[in-house]
């Protein structure tokens, strides 16, 4: 029986494929599966993913034939996924030796539907650790119970799919799932999916995720029009939040994320195409207009006063109606 699923999406990643599939091979067990999901990479990625297949015990190899990005390539392998329990692996990303037995120890222990854990950023040489913003761990929680407060970072801005394992039966209600044709933020109305509709969870300590960050191949790196598809994405957390039965309640927090992101991106112009600069303008006071009129009021109030106040000027920029829509 598979105990555990691990789900490796790859795409031009040949720099540092070894590295994530080095410590796959120190996670290897008996009741461990590796779905490697090629995402039709065009720099020798797959040449290392077809040697990975012969020779990394407990691995599948699964080929896009084109190009169909993070989160259609995460779907792909948990389709194809058998494992009790599932997590997330990003190519260019590794996991320290043992990692995943510890992972599934917490699941067993716990019983819950999905547990969080920490992670080590790595940028360059430099490693710094980044928790759960939650401090009750080892305790199985209402989901729920870890979206507020709204003007403090919680559990729902930790979207990282990879910090966590996830029982089968959230896969089975379709929880697990990422939206189609998103290229950033895909893990946002994920994570906020999984916090409104999973019945419980539990936060760990556990340190064995090394998120690689500054690759300059990394979407998060490349200032193209992709990079605005964080609208989409947030677009739909406030879609489904609306619709939820305590949508009052927890739409503040939505709508200020939405907002500390929107100033974010705006605050760094020069990462951006010009075009894509202007059409991030157009688009966010698009998207400021759409959003509940008098919970942005509310939000807005409580914000600082220099985002605040540009916030409020960018809602009253003129954009085209094929931009509103």
């Amino acid at each position: 029986m598979v105990k555990l699923s691990v789900i490796v999406p790859f795409f031009n990643v040949r720099p540092y494929a070894p590295d994530a599939l080095r410590s796959l091979r120190a996670n290897a067990r008996d009741d461990v599966e590796f779905l490697l999901v090629d995402d039709c990479s065009e720099d020798g990625t797959g040449d290392l993913l077809d040697r990975a297949a012969q020779e990394l015990p407990g691995a599948v190899l699964l080929r896009h034939p084109r190009n169909a990005g993070l989160a259609a390539a995460r779907n792909t392998g948990l389709d194809a996924a058998r494992g009790e329990y599932l997590t997330f692996l990003d190519g260019d990303d590794w996991v320290a030796p043992g990692h995943y037995a510890r992972l599934v120890a917490c699941m067993e222990r716990w019983g819950c539907d999905f547990v969080r854990t920490d992670h080590v950023r790595s940028t360059g040489r430099t490693r710094t650790v980044h928790r759960v913003p939650h401090g009750r761990r080892g305790e199985v929680l209402d989901p729920r119970t870890l979206i507020l407060p709204a003007d403090r970072s919680t559990s729902v801005d930790y979207p990282y799919a990879w910090a966590g394992a996830y029982h089968r039966r959230l896969a089975d209600r379709g929880l697990l799932h990422f939206p189609a044709g998103l290229h950033t933020a895909e893990d946002r109305p994920w994570i906020w999916r999984l916090h409104r509709e999973a019945e419980s969870m539990a936060i760990s300590g556990l340190l064995g995720i090394f998120y690689r960050r500054g690759i300059s191949s990394s979407l998060t790196q490349i200032g193209d029009v992709r990079q605005l598809d964080f609208i989409r994405a947030f677009d739909r957390v406030l879609m489904e939040t609306s619709d939820d039965r305590e949508a009052e309640k927890f739409l503040p927090k939505a709508v200020r994320t939405y907002c500390a992101v929107i100033a974010h991106h705006l605050n760094t112009p020069e990462k951006f195409e010009p075009a894509v600069a202007r059409a991030l303008r157009d688009r966010s006071a698009a998207a400021l207009r759409r959003m509940p009129q008098a919970v942005l009021d509310e939000v807005l109030d409580g914000m600082d006063a220099p985002r605040a106040a540009r916030l409020r000027r960018l809602r009253r920029r003129p954009v085209g109606a094929e931009v509103a829509a």
